[in-house]
């Protein structure tokens, strides 16, 4: 996102919520896919709340999340930030978007994983500001 250009306000009632990864994930995924399947996604993502840093939006008057987060193994020469949403009324998705990608090898070279994260952030907060318009 080029500096200087500001994300337009999230719509009511969307709250962020970055402490821990909301169990709505883990239900949302073993409703579309069984607990192994749900195991495995995105590198254990939805298992083991450890992998930082997470950015989480929770709607409640909908049930609705977005959440963006670390989807492939720490061991992977690239890393990426995948973007999920869980819409309202159930179900859960991988939101298709720009690779948001850093090489840890490579830490200062760009994009870092600061800028990486950043980017996949801007990017979700921006499906928000569309999906509301669907809502």
């Amino acid at each position: 996102m080029p500096h200087g250009q500001e994300l337009q306000p999230l719509p009511a009632p969307w709250q962020r919520r970055d402490e821990r990864i909301l169990p709505l994930w883990w239900d949302r995924l073993c409703s579309v896919t069984s607990p192994q399947s749900a195991a495995l996604y995105a590198a254990g993502l939805f298992t083991d709340d450890r992998r930082r840093p997470i950015a989480q939006w929770y709607n409640p008057e909908t049930d609705a999340a977005l959440l963006v987060a670390p989807e492939t193994s720490p061991e992977w020469p690239v890393q990426r930030f995948g973007i999920f949403y869980a819409p309202p009324g159930g179900g859960f998705t991988r939101v298709y978007s720009a690779p948001h990608e850093w090489h840890p090898r490579e830490p200062r070279t760009p994009p870092t994983e600061q800028d990486s994260f950043l980017a996949a952030v801007a990017e979700a907060a921006r499906f928000l500001q569309v999906e509301m318009d669907f809502v």
